[in-house]
């Protein structure tokens, strides 16, 4: 097939005519600010550029039909423009690990170019084309709110200490800048920085490695097939031993959805890069083996290999928050039954050593004690439902030291709101400690209303597409106001606490039914 030519940031270029935009401008192209979170699925956003002004997502955009026309990624955005963005960005904490950031400023940029007005339903629709796992949607809202309307949001200006705010945003999430190059698309991640004749590995539905000159020849070695989502819901697997219990919470299995999917690389003989880069996976890559995977490959092959797991990999093979069972008693003892986790039984040791733990096998894929609150948080969150009645302020102490109290008003409304107040040391920079708080209460809002995974009795995922993991959307999220408490001691985590403080007011909010998810939004315009 005979090349095509289009312009690309006020360039001429020309590529393969075979394949996806998105391959064109990563492969063939260099261009790294346009992500890849789920291709070929086209339902992340990630890969979003222009398209002759437009928004368009690059990974279900076949390079033949940008013939012509003009390709505008993050980087072609002219100096004043990226400005604003990245100063909103920042300044609103609308971004945290920063891999969906870049896409969401084309998608929002787009919208600005297009002359329709950019109030914040305009925005929020504009917004439920991506997925965003780190910041909850309501600093990016702020962010695009301040763009449309010229205004600086609150936290820009020269007084504020970015290295303090890495600082906060490193306790909470790992590892983390925080800066323009994050909203820009100039943070390297995983493969980001591979040589350009690198051999690409990717690994077929069993687990076994397919190496090839490029990555569309590794895919199709592997023989990849577009993931699906099933009509199945999300089941409780566990059930609860009988019993006189006054509280009884049953969960399933849960992916972390980190957009960045692992991936990493390695020359031979060398260290390979970091599958975390800038954090954002919540515990999800602590164990990732793509690394270790990638130096192997390297010195098999005697080359640079980059390792790159797909969506429907990460989904079959990565690591889930693990089942579990919770029946307790008025006085709080009790038995927590739980999918056999490493590391899962001192994790609800940390919070109650007055239950009994059974650990029991179950088919389906990995669960890890890695992941936010894992073990502690559930126990945690059952305990405080045996005292806290409906309305209450739900105040819940991690075990590093965190405290955070959430209240839920007008549950199952179009005011459904959370407030929360959160003590976790010196704040060290108030705009990133309130983003990850209110992160921490979206990843706790769709965990007990809407986020889990169909998976059959032997052990099958039905749920492939990063849209079928139940991720609330930006017009579902209801308003979060966060207090952050006066505390001069040591900084901690704190959006932990935050993630069971508002997870135990969502579910007594909505009176406490036993199994998660409740498939009852806590937000609705019905």
């Amino acid at each position: 097939m005979s090349g095509v030519r289009f312009e690309l940031n006020g360039t001429d270029v020309e590529v393969e005519g075979s394949g996806s935009l998105l391959d064109a401008l990563r492969e063939e192209l260099g261009v790294r600010s346009v992500k890849d979170g789920c291709a070929p699925q086209g339902q992340c956003g990630c890969c979003t550029v222009l398209v002759d002004g437009a928004p368009r997502v690059s990974c279900v955009t076949p390079v033949r039909r940008v013939a012509g026309r003009r390709v505008t990624t993050v980087d072609g955005l002219d100096t004043e423009t990226a400005d604003v963005w990245a100063d909103a960005m920042v300044g609103c904490g609308a971004s945290q690990c920063g891999f969906c950031t870049p896409g969401i400023v084309m998608r929002l940029e787009g919208l600005r170019r297009s002359g329709k007005p950019m109030d914040t339903p305009a925005i929020e629709r504009a917004l439920a084309a991506h997925v965003c796992r780190c910041t909850g949607w309501l600093g990016i809202v702020e962010a695009a709110e301040c763009v449309a309307s010229g205004t600086s949001c609150a936290a820009t200006g020269g007084e504020r200490d970015l290295d303090a705010a890495a600082t906060r945003a490193t306790i909470e999430g790992g590892p983390q800048r925080v800066d323009a190059a994050v909203v820009l698309g100039g943070v390297v991640y995983g493969d980001d920085d591979a040589p350009s004749d690198a051999l690409v590995a990717v690994p077929d539905a069993l687990g076994d490695y397919h190496v090839a000159e490029s990555l569309d020849a590794a895919r199709r070695a592997a023989g990849l097939v577009q993931g699906r989502n099933t009509t199945v819901a999300p089941s409780a697997p566990i059930e609860c031993p009988d019993g006189d219990w006054a509280v009884v919470l049953q969960t399933g299995w849960v992916e972390p959805a980190y957009l960045e999917t692992d991936s990493a690389w390695c020359a031979p003989g060398g260290a390979p890069s970091d599958p975390l880069a800038n954090a954002g996976a919540f515990g999800g890559k602590t164990r990732s083996p793509v690394g270790d995977d990638a130096r192997r490959l390297a010195d098999e092959h005697g080359r640079a290999v980059r390792v790159r797991w797909s969506r429907e990999h990460v989904v079959r093979h990565g690591p889930k928050r693990p089942p579990m069972a919770i029946a307790l008693r008025s006085d709080g003892t009790g038995v927590v039954r739980v999918a056999r986790t490493a590391g899962i039984a001192a994790a609800l040791r940390r919070v109650a050593d007055d239950v009994v733990i059974d650990e029991v096998d179950l088919a389906g894929p990995p669960t890890s004690a890695d992941l936010r609150g894992a073990g502690w948080a559930e126990l945690a969150i059952a305990r405080a439902a045996l005292s806290t009645p409906p309305g209450a302020p739900v105040t819940i102490t991690a075990p590093d030291g965190a405290t955070a109290t959430a209240t839920v008003t007008n549950p199952g409304s179009d005011a459904a709101a959370i407030e929360v107040r959160v003590a976790c040391g010196r704040p060290l920079d108030p705009t990133v400690l309130r983003s990850y708080c209110i992160g921490a209460a979206h990843q706790a809002v769709g965990w007990v209303t809407s986020e889990g995974l169909a998976v059959a009795a032997d052990g099958t995922v039905g749920d492939l597409t990063i849209r079928s993991f139940g991720i609330v959307r930006p017009a579902d999220m209801p308003a979060v106001a966060v207090q952050i408490a006066d505390d001069d001691s040591d900084p901690v985590r704190g959006s932990d606490a935050v993630f069971a403080a508002v997870a135990a007011a969502v579910w007594i909010a909505q009176g406490l039914p036993p199994t998660w998810p409740t498939g009852r939004p806590l937000h609705s315009d019905a």
